[in-house]
């Protein structure tokens, strides 16, 4: 059992359904029903985009540390620099105009996220090798 990892993928989950929610709501404001005319609707739709393309490998990396012994604490802290992360990107994509500030910095802590999942992982292999 992996509780830690299960703990922010479901805080992730919300995340996902919170910004399809706000790809539906933008698509009936502009009467769009496919693809992105609209900057408003182009813009939650990369907002929901982005989070699903990144979110699923940052769980699987921690899910893979959790269940190689990376230290609880240490999970923990994956999981709330992912979620912070997420949010400041989501958050900044999503204005108009842009607010390339927050949508930098949840790039960076994303990216930094992981760039140390994935370290540890190599570590922790090493390890039991």
């Amino acid at each position: 059992m992996l509780p830690v990892t299960a703990f922010y993928a479901g805080l992730i989950a919300f995340g996902f359904v919170y910004l399809s929610l706000r790809v539906v709501k933008q698509r009936h404001a502009y009467r769009v029903a496919l693809g992105t005319p609209h900057r408003l609707v182009e813009r939650a739709v990369r907002a929901h985009g982005n989070f699903a393309e990144y979110a699923p490998l940052a769980l699987v990396l921690m899910a893979l540390c959790e269940a190689n012994g990376l230290p609880e604490w240490a999970v923990h802290v994956l999981g709330v620099v992912l979620l912070a992360g997420r949010a400041l990107h989501a958050f900044g994509i999503s204005r108009e105009p842009e607010v390339m500030k927050w949508r930098s910095l949840g790039m960076g802590l994303t990216f930094a996220m992981l760039g140390v999942a994935g370290a540890a992982l190599i570590g922790l292999a090493a390890a039991g090798m």
